[in-house]
């Protein structure tokens, strides 16, 4: 596919900004945390010495929201940059609009465990309440593409409204978990997120969606200007507010990108692009249901932590690993999408 020269420009754009506004940001974020005491203490699962400001979430989503807004308001002002179709321009800013109001109501809700405290069961709740408004909205899977048959007329796969409700539902909270779990170590989550965005960038960006690009630009440069602040030792956490947002912007990429026939991107890529945060969530729940624990009981067993203590890493060294863990995943799910071909 032809690049546009337009829409590069524009997707670079938000990666800049995206990332500028969030590392002006966060410090300010990082001042006001310190300040209220808005602090995560050590403890037995803690990685960090010392206690450290979080809500770092909250310097993330400015950036992101700011570079989409300003992005959104340059694409309105040359309408055909985005889609020359009028419909198609009016889907996209639907999908934009949306993508912003659920993304602050996820960060609301982790902003609040964040600084008062959620029971597990509550937090759980306002995340199917999240997910059930966003459904409402129209960010429903009603299909996917098959990555294996690039024959437009023939790879849609769709599905019946008792499949494609629940799955949706179960695929966003899933998702945000995954993603709340994964953020165990100084730096991981803000890194796994501008890798993963990158890989999504790309395969977006070569199958012919402008929005799913743009999005996933938009979170990498937000990750990527928070990262700094992040990583070990870090200055600030993203705390809920941080890990459900970006877990709820993954998974809102994933139903933007499964209704376009067009886009083999659906939910296999997704997965293949998070298989890490996925299988360890999935390993999480098994491990302390085989043990008799709560599955919401926090423990010293995910992947990340088992580097650390079995292997003797430091906390550098396993996000390192697990950075170039998630770009080999990252090019398998290049493959898979269709986007690059490897001859045997």
């Amino acid at each position: 596919m032809k690049a546009n020269p337009s829409l590069i420009v524009l997707y670079v754009a938000a990666v800049v900004v995206a990332a500028a506004v969030t590392a002006l940001a966060t410090p300010l974020v990082r001042r006001l945390a310190s300040h209220v005491g808005m602090l995560d203490q050590t403890g037995e699962r803690r990685m960090h010495e010392d206690p450290k400001p979080r809500i770092g979430g909250i310097g993330v989503f400015f950036g992101f929201a700011f570079a989409l807004f300003t992005m959104l308001g340059f694409a309105l002002a040359h309408p055909k940059m985005l889609y020359p179709a009028v419909g198609d321009q009016l889907d996209a800013t639907h999908n934009l609009v949306g993508l912003l109001f659920g993304s602050m109501l996820i960060l609301g809700v982790g902003a609040w465990d964040d600084i008062m405290g959620m029971r597990p069961r509550n937090k759980f709740l306002a995340q199917i309440v999240v997910a059930a408004i966003s459904m409402l909205y129209g960010f429903v899977i009603v299909g996917i593409a098959n990555p294996f048959n690039h024959d437009p007329n023939t790879n849609w796969i769709a599905f019946p409204i008792w499949v494609s409700i629940p799955l949706t539902l179960f695929w966003y909270v899933a998702m945000m978990n995954a993603i709340n779990f994964i953020d165990g170590l100084d730096g991981l989550l803000s890194g796994v997120a501008a890798i993963s965005c990158a890989s999504i960038f790309v395969i977006s960006l070569v199958h012919g969606d402008p929005v799913v690009a743009l999005i996933a630009a938009s979170l990498a440069g937000a990750a990527l200007g928070f990262l700094p602040y992040n990583f070990n030792p870090a200055k600030i956490i993203l705390g809920d507010s941080g890990a459900l947002f970006i877990g709820y912007v993954f998974a809102t990429l994933s139903t933007i990108g499964a209704a376009k026939t067009s886009v083999a991107i659906g939910l296999l890529v997704p997965i293949v692009v998070l298989a890490l945060p996925i299988l360890d969530t999935f390993f999480a729940i098994a491990r302390r249901a085989l043990s008799g624990k709560r599955i919401t009981e926090a423990d010293r067993g995910h992947f990340h932590h088992q580097l650390i203590f079995r292997f003797g890493m430091n906390v550098r060294q396993a996000v390192l690993l697990i950075y170039a863990v998630c770009f080999v995943l990252g090019f398998a799910a290049l493959i898979v999408s269709g986007t690059i071909h490897i001859k045997l």
